[in-house]
């Protein structure tokens, strides 16, 4: 069968390009003919050290990239982070770390990349998380973030429009990544479980990155070329 190549040609820029999902993501991408440059905390093979706290550090790698692909296509914003942490642990410092990286990176690095998008005609597809409208114990820091990147970018789906740039939003479930597993194991031994606990899917179980992936690439693909604004759920039956 031959394969699928929607994104033949195109320019493509992934952040967390190194994790779970973004580095599947990347090999996705480049499946389908795209041209991929990742960012993440660590260099590897097109991927690109940021520190996406930094300001600055985040417009070099944005004009560096779009300069390195001749133009830009398609934004996914994938990079995150997640701590959870009970009232009465939280600090200043990892409100603002969750805040720096779910939801300042993104929308600036949107913002810097918009004239290029402006000019192929191109789309932004970022992951929120279905934390961003299902409120979670002890995920606040990262419900807060995520909730705030999610109608950030539906925001800016608006200011885009006039130049025929599409913005959407995947907000995945619970996803067979290290990611969350290293998170909960943060959490104190005498917190109520049964509060977490109800945050069960109807599907049974952590999703695959493709599951995820493929929603990304079909909102990043001219098959979704009237859908901007939209938040892509992809959770297994959790929010209803």
């Amino acid at each position: 069968m031959t394969q699928n190549q929607r994104f033949a040609g195109k320019r493509v820029i992934v952040t967390g390009a190194a994790g779970g999902v973004g580095s599947r993501l990347v090999e996705m991408f480049r499946d389908e003919g795209a041209t991929v440059v990742g960012t993440d905390v660590t260099a590897g093979d097109r991927i690109v050290a940021t520190d996406l706290r930094d300001d600055q550090a985040i417009e070099s790698f944005a004009a560096a990239a779009v300069e390195d692909l001749g133009g830009l296509d398609v934004l996914c914003n994938v990079a995150g982070v997640q701590h959870f942490g009970r009232l009465g642990d939280i600090t200043a410092s990892e409100l603002r770390l969750h805040a720096d990286v779910n939801l300042v990176a993104p929308v600036l690095l949107t913002q810097a990349v918009a004239p290029a998008l402006a000019e192929s005609k191109g789309n932004v597809v970022t992951i929120a998380s279905i934390s961003a409208s299902y409120a979670q114990p002890y995920n606040s820091m990262y419900c807060a973030s995520k909730a705030g990147v999610l109608l950030a970018m539906r925001s800016l789906a608006i200011e885009l429009a006039e130049q025929r740039v599409r913005v959407n939003c995947v907000s995945p479930g619970g996803i067979e990544t290290p990611m969350p597993h290293t998170a909960a194991k943060e959490l104190p031994a005498d917190i109520n479980w049964d509060l977490l606990m109800k945050s069960q899917s109807a599907f049974p179980g952590f999703m695959p990155p493709d599951d995820v992936c493929d929603a990304v690439l079909f909102l990043a693909s001219d098959d979704a070329k009237s859908i901007t604004g939209s938040n892509l759920v992809v959770d297994r039956g959790v929010v209803f």
